[in-house]
């Protein structure tokens, strides 16, 4: 019954991502083709609400559900594993047609095909995880 808030907002999420369009591929070309300003707006929006969420956690010492404070680690500042990441990232969303983020909404919306999308997705993150120890750092 605790989850029971976090499945809520997250079916909450869905449902607006859906409804804002933030979800179809023809929304998405459009930006690629800079023909509309809507995923723009929808991006900066996320940017701006991040950060103001992420200033608001770090200053009030916000815990998580275990009782932990919530802390943000630097980042590696490699930039070739970047480069190759989201080389690899945009690879899977030209494919797909859809970025990865709403592969569940995407499913939920009856639109089927994303099942080899979501077991492609899940077979890549199980694979880095069990080579990640062998990757350079």
């Amino acid at each position: 019954m605790r989850m029971s808030r976090y499945i809520f907002v997250g079916m909450l999420l869905g449902f607006i991502l859906y409804k804002s369009e933030a979800v179809s591929w023809f929304r998405i070309y459009e930006m690629f083709r800079f023909q509309s300003f809507h995923m723009f707006g929808i991006i900066g929006s996320a940017i701006v609400s991040g950060i103001i969420i992420v200033q608001i956690v770090k200053r009030r010492h916000v815990k998580n559900v275990e009782g932990n404070e919530i802390t943000f680690n630097d980042k590696n500042k490699t930039i070739y594993r970047y480069l190759i990441g989201g080389f690899i990232f945009g690879v899977g969303w030209a494919l797909a047609g859809a970025c990865p983020a709403p592969m569940f909404i995407l499913l939920g919306s009856g639109k089927t095909v994303f099942i080899v999308y979501l077991i492609a997705a899940m077979t890549g993150t199980y694979l880095y995880g069990v080579l990640r120890p062998k990757l350079p750092h």
